[in-house]
């Protein structure tokens, strides 16, 4: 059958007025996995080559920038958040909002809510997995692995993840099921997950066409969807022979380039909500953001030796620009070049290749160097970096709000809440096995910021990790000390 009309077509959104206007682009990162964030990298560098909005910035829950630091960076007062994530629940409707600062809770309007976050208008979606246009990306999939289906001999699976935290998770999937089945594309159209009922494991008793296509509905790549499902289902490769029935399996619709689009569309969709008033325009730069960028600007032009931030070094060049490489490659004439565009996932691995969540570890790669233009400077400072330039600005201020771990501790949820009965003891110790190894003074534990420095580091509050290390602790899946 011809499958060209069953791929996403890539139309104008409509989007209009976004010049004067910051979208922020959230995923979920990962503690452990590099390549959790390239899906939600890829998909904000498509959205910037468009031109549609001012900046475009990423955020994540797991890594930075994080959920906290990211209204911070933003450039202008209008700000757009849109989760990248497939599904509508516990993490869109309860952890996202609250660790942005917004009052909601629980289930979105469609349009999304507008609320004012510390002088910026908020404008926060529902997630992209909602979007109606996902069945033609799942579509798109299908026809990747499997471009010739017969509807009467091919049983497609929209597989989810599933939890029993909030019974709205579902909802996305079971939609795009639905519409699918609707569409007449295949004999029959299951919705299954990893977590609950009905379970992707029954797979062979809830479909009796002899070819089956399996789409994960995920947002990227990762854990699940190359190791665990492949193995648990017994795959071996995009094509398996099983039981004398053919098994494809695809890659997540969240890396499907065509996301974009449909991140645009719930952007246009959703863009007549009401104007929540900040006394401001549009168009109207954040103050602290323009100033934290002219006292970067002083500081890498004010010494003929540039600018030392941790382990980075920033030289003006004599045609103009600066170089950045780390400061003890100085000199050295054998580095390789990154692109501004590359710096974020080249400095997000160590020399030894480990991922680098929180990137102000004392880790930051060797061997590389970057040519940037005076514009393009704290843009590099910020791939590398995330973040430090302003909370350090906010600091110098006497205006950066910390958060004492009791305070942190009792803002977790979910698996994560156990961290309020943690005793100081094993706080101690968790620091002392991460904040060790960061360049970062631990305001939040009541260290003592030293100045010298012409761009201080100074944390704020206790990272995901530290609050993922002390759930460990509890847990006793690390040993006290």
């Amino acid at each position: 059958m011809d499958k060209t009309s069953q791929q996403l077509e890539v139309v104008s959104t409509g989007v209009t007025d976004t010049a004067g206007r910051t979208l922020i682009l959230l995923g979920h990162g990962s503690h452990l996995n590099a390549d959790s964030a390239q899906a939600v990298r890829r998909h904000a560098q498509a959205v910037r080559e468009r031109g549609l909005f001012g900046e475009v910035i990423e955020a994540y829950w797991k890594e930075e920038p994080s959920l906290r630091q990211v209204l911070r960076l933003a450039r202008f007062r209008d700000v757009t958040v849109v989760p990248l994530f497939v599904s509508e629940g516990y993490f869109t409707n309860q952890v996202l909002p609250r660790e942005l600062g917004l009052t909601w809770r629980g289930p979105l309007p469609p349009q999304g809510v507008r609320e004012v976050v510390g002088g910026r208008q908020i404008h926060y979606t529902r997630p992209y997995g909602i979007h109606p246009a996902m069945s033609d990306v799942i579509l798109a999939r299908a026809a990747e692995v499997y471009p010739d289906w017969t509807p009467q001999d091919t049983a497609l699976v929209v597989l989810g993840h599933g939890t029993g935290r909030d019974p709205h998770s579902r909802e996305a999937i079971e939609q795009a099921a639905d519409r699918l089945r609707q569409g007449g594309h295949f004999a029959e159209v299951q919705a299954l997950y990893l977590d609950q009922e009905p379970n992707v494991a029954d797979w062979q008793t809830l479909t009796q066409a002899p070819t089956v296509v399996i789409v994960p509905f995920f947002a990227s790549e990762g854990w699940h969807t190359l190791e665990t499902i492949p193995a648990d289902l017994g795959l071996t490769g995009p094509v398996t022979r099983l039981g004398g029935r053919t098994v494809c399996y695809s890659r997540p619709v969240g890396t499907h380039p065509t996301v974009t689009e449909v991140v645009l569309r719930l952007v246009e969709d959703s863009a007549d909500t009401g104007n929540a008033d900040t006394g401001n325009t549009a168009a109207d730069l954040d103050p602290d953001w323009q100033a934290a960028g002219e006292t970067l600007a002083q500081a890498v032009t004010s010494g003929a030796g540039g600018l030392t931030v941790g382990e980075l070094c920033i030289t003006p060049l004599p045609e103009g620009g600066f170089h950045l490489c780390h400061q003890d490659d100085v000199g050295r004439a054998d580095l390789r070049a990154v692109p501004l565009g590359d710096l974020s996932a080249w400095t997000g691995r160590s020399d030894e290749g480990h991922h680098r969540p929180i990137r102000t570890g004392r880790t930051l790669p060797r061997g590389w160097f970057a040519a940037v233009s005076a514009a393009e400077v704290r843009a590099a400072l910020h791939a590398i970096y995330p973040a430090v330039l302003e909370q350090a600005h906010l600091w110098g201020l006497g205006r950066l709000p910390v958060t004492p771990w009791p305070e942190t501790a009792a803002r977790q949820s979910g698996r994560y809440a156990r961290v309020r009965r943690a005793a100081p003891e094993q706080v101690a110790q968790a620091r002392r096995d991460l904040c060790s190894a960061c360049l970062r003074t631990p305001l939040w534990a009541g260290e003592l910021l030293d100045d010298a420095a012409a761009v201080p580091l100074p944390c704020p509050e206790a990272c995901t990790l530290l609050v993922s290390q002390v759930r460990q602790l509890l847990s006793g899946e690390i040993a006290h000390a």
